[in-house]
């Protein structure tokens, strides 16, 4: 079996529950799975990225290329 048949087979499962105990733990499983998948996705930056980007950030700052926090907020009203 697939696992987009899989997946359709847990879903008629799933909506055949009466119990809001054992649905809640299955919420509970899949929003765990679906952080660690996001997680998984995010790479951490190496030290010679964030020393870039902090050279960058200080050289903007240096040469007036940044906003204020007041220009920001005042995007947002």
């Amino acid at each position: 079996m697939n696992l987009e048949a899989r997946k359709i087979e847990f879903v008629k499962e799933f909506l055949k529950l009466q119990s809001e105990e054992a649905v809640s733990r299955l919420e509970k499983l899949l929003r765990k799975e679906k952080k660690a998948s996001e997680e998984q996705l995010i790479e951490p930056m190496t030290e010679e990225e964030l020393n870039k980007r902090i050279d960058q950030s200080e050289s903007d700052f240096g040469n007036n290329r940044f906003k204020s926090i007041s220009e920001l907020l005042s995007k947002y009203e």
